[in-house]
């Protein structure tokens, strides 16, 4: 029985700074944060593009571009990203920690564009996890708290809902993780989370 502990990125593992992004983002357009959000988020594009639509990260940045209204190279994006992201050591522990009692996997939703250069969003977790262990949410097709994704994620890695644990800081994606049997731990410190971590271990080795 191998345990599988997948983790949440963005106010779990890492301090999102979305402020500090759309400011990169209206010096480079022209637009504000209102502007923004409404061409951006408002019109559902990333919502779709977090659920697999487009799957091809330079069809996901075409269509950015043409959204927001300005050119954006693909590593621009990605560097206005990761300056926006800022790791939390204690919650890496927590991570490292799960890593001995069996395999760990990051599951953020965002676009494949992302999805492909989590390791520089992320580069903390890549000596955890791997590289190939760091999952957007695109990659499978469905976004949180769709049950789809989840069921994706145990097909991916052969795992079972019963032998796995996941954390987020949103109660709808726990409820979609927990719906199909998966441990579900709502983030709400890193006390909490490591110690979550332990009895799902625990309780796993007393089955």
């Amino acid at each position: 029985m191998t345990l599988l502990f997948v983790f949440d990125m963005d106010d779990v593992l890492y301090d999102y700074d979305w402020r500090t992004r759309m400011e990169s983002l209206t010096a480079i357009t022209g637009h504000d944060l209102h502007e923004l959000r409404r061409r951006w988020w408002i019109s559902g594009m990333e919502w779709t593009a977090e659920a697999g639509d487009p799957s091809d990260p330079d069809e996901y940045l075409a269509m950015v571009t043409r959204i927001i209204g300005a050119e954006i190279s693909r590593e621009e994006w990605v560097r206005i990203r990761a300056e926006a992201t800022h790791a939390r050591p204690a919650a890496l522990d927590a991570v490292r920690r799960a890593a001995e009692l069996g395999r760990v996997a990051l599951l953020t939703n965002n676009g494949i564009l992302i999805h492909h250069h989590l390791h520089e969003v992320a580069p903390e977790l890549v000596p955890i996890m791997g590289r190939e262990h760091m999952h957007a949410s695109a990659a499978f097709g469905a976004r949180k708290p769709d049950p789809l994704v989840y069921e994706r994620v145990l097909a991916h890695y052969g795992a079972t809902a019963a032998d796995t644990f996941f954390t987020d800081d949103r109660t709808e994606n726990i409820d979609g993780a927990e719906s199909i049997g998966i441990t579900g731990h709502l983030y709400r410190d890193e006390a909490a989370l490591l110690a979550a971590i332990e009895s799902f271990a625990a309780e796993a080795r007393a089955a």
